[in-house]
């Protein structure tokens, strides 16, 4: 076997050895505060009532996706507009 040859092999293996010591790497550290988290997870927004009665008009009018979601922001902000100022009027 050449010298080429004997180098050729062993920067082979080092690539082989080098790719199996990274693999075998530990995992990151966890998180320490993962009782925040799953409690945020746990516990899902309180909907207000202007908030569910959107949802239902939009049901009621079986829009889905980007019409649904414009739809909804009309109306969340028709509906606090009309609890902040009940006497403003259309245009």
């Amino acid at each position: 076997m050449t010298l080429a040859s004997r180098l050729a092999a062993a920067a082979l293996v080092s690539l082989l050895a080098s790719g199996a010591a990274f693999a075998q790497a530990t995992a990151p550290a966890a998180k320490t505060d993962t009782a925040a988290t799953a409690d945020k997870k746990a516990a899902p927004k309180e909907r207000s009532a202007e908030s569910l009665e959107c949802s239902k008009q939009a049901d009621a009018k079986a829009l889905k996706g980007k019409e649904r979601k414009k739809f909804r922001r009309e109306c969340m902000k028709e509906a606090k507009a009309g609890t902040a100022a009940p006497a403003a009027d259309k245009k």
